[in-house]
């Protein structure tokens, strides 16, 4: 088994601000873009909207502290699949980092891509057809109708996957620049929103209404939505064995990463109130490029397009670069899975990058990834619930463990998250109690395949290491 604290030997060349550059990529994706339209059906007052994303910000953050805490603790790359093994046990720490390593991020990235394609396509509404003979070929395939809301974003997968086979270097170097160039554009429409178009006749200021507001359901429900667009503020701890000084730089990446996207979603969201009428937006899922027709006129919905695309192209590299790195770990201890710890001579797990590439791949030609995604959410959140459970849980069984980093706010923000994802799970299971199920029976497949190595000795059985785990 590798060192627990060495990344599996890979050299800490990553810096904070790349880390932070993660961080925020994987945080703003289509989700910021679309969501306000099904907020604004039920929720009229600009003072609760934005509430909204302040709330969601602050949750991220106490997410944030607590995750950061536990990097401090285990600086090894791979997320929930490191934590959740050193908190509990291995068999817990493999179902999380099965459900990663097979479907967790590869189905986003096949999101991400599709979202690509239909933005890439409104950008360039008249796209050439395909060839004869590929037109042919792509007619075999399942669920394509329109081969352009498929092959852009397949040719963005690739294409990142190549930067990234490439070394790290050049892979932060491909991030730091997508990343500053996604925060340029959405920094542009924000200021041009507010100098250029004509106001809207809505308030941010509380009211005596917005008590009513807050205190409802679709409030409530609406945080769950807005909740899963900040989703991606722990992406720095997969990638912890590449961080240079990771007990400073890892919460520092977390802490900027998360401020920064508050404070862009809470813009975005005003700006979008600011210069479109409600009746507008109300029930809509292109706000973006409705409101930006409203800021730069009829060739606005074409720069939104552009700009969300140009966004998403750093989102995939950031699922690209983080979601091999828990295949490469867990190979790392596993000996069935160590074929995927190999790296290059680049020093990147290519093999781990390569089998993600292919299941992303897999998920966009076949057209499943909605259904996948939609019945992950439930393990990926139980996942996230545990993680920073086991804060509290570690807080009590070792105090005297070395901390270099302490979450800030102990236990208040714990237990604010604890009970946020509490009832984001308890929607999921009444809103999708199927999928809710399938979600966990994924999970109960990777215990399986753990039961079985250690069965067959495939696997060492766990050692009461103290050191390492907290039982």
């Amino acid at each position: 088994m590798a060192d627990s604290n060495s990344g599996g030997g890979t050299a800490a060349t990553v810096s904070c601000v790349t880390a932070t550059a993660i961080v925020v990529a994987d945080m703003v994706g289509v989700g910021v873009f679309t969501s306000l339209g099904f907020q604004v059906k039920d929720i009229t007052s600009g003072f609760s909207l934005l509430l909204l994303w302040i709330i969601g910000g602050i949750l991220a953050m106490c997410g944030a502290v607590c995750y950061a805490e536990l990097a401090s603790m285990f600086p090894r790359s791979s997320g929930e699949y490191n934590f959740l093994r050193r908190i509990y046990h291995p068999a817990f720490g493999f179902m999380a980092g099965w459900l990663s390593a097979t479907v967790g991020f590869a189905a986003p990235v096949a999101l991400a891509a599709r979202a690509f394609s239909a933005y890439f396509k409104s950008v360039i509404p008249n796209p050439p057809p395909l060839p004869a003979g590929v037109d042919q070929l792509w007619s075999l395939l399942p669920g394509n109708a329109d081969p352009w809301l498929v092959l852009p974003g397949l040719g963005l997968i690739w294409l990142v996957s190549l930067v990234h086979l490439a070394g790290i270097r050049r892979g932060s170097s491909f991030q730091n620049a997508s990343t500053a160039l996604k925060l340029l554009l959405i920094v542009v429409f924000i200021v041009a929103g507010f100098a250029f178009a004509s106001p809207q006749p809505i308030s941010f200021s509380p009211s005596a209404l917005d008590t009513t507001f807050v205190t409802g359901a679709p409030f409530a429900i609406s945080l769950v939505f807005v909740m899963y667009s900040y989703s991606g503020w722990n992406a720095a701890t997969y990638i912890i064995g590449e961080i240079r000084d990771p007990q400073v730089s890892l919460p520092r990446a977390l802490f900027i990463g998360t401020a920064i996207v508050t404070v862009l979603y809470v813009l975005l969201n005003a700006v979008f109130l600011f210069t479109t009428p409600l009746s507008e937006l109300s029930g809509q899922i292109e706000v973006a490029m409705i409101a930006g027709t409203h800021v730069f006129g009829d060739l606005g919905g074409r720069f939104v397009g552009m700009l969300i695309c140009l966004g998403l192209v750093s989102s995939v590299s950031a699922m690209m670069w983080i979601g091999p790195r828990v295949t490469m770990t867990m190979g790392e201890d596993m000996p069935m899975l160590r074929f995927f710890a190999q790296k290059s001579r680049k020093d990147v797990p290519a093999r781990a990058i390569v089998l993600q590439t292919l299941v992303a791949t897999l998920l966009m030609t076949t057209g499943t990834f909605d259904e996948v995604l939609d019945f992950i959410q439930f393990s990926l959140t139980l996942c996230t619930f545990f993680t920073v459970l086991g804060v509290i849980w570690l807080r009590i069984t070792a105090p005297d463990r070395p901390r270099p980093y302490r979450a800030w706010g102990y236990p208040v923000t714990p237990v604010v998250f604890l009970a946020v994802t509490a009832f984001m799970m308890y929607y999921l299971v009444v809103d999708r109690p199927l999928q809710s199920l399938a979600s966990l029976a994924v999970m109960l497949a990777g215990l399986a395949i753990y039961a079985t190595s250690v069965a067959f000795r495939s696997v060492p059985a766990p050692a009461a290491d103290t050191s390492q785990t907290a039982v």
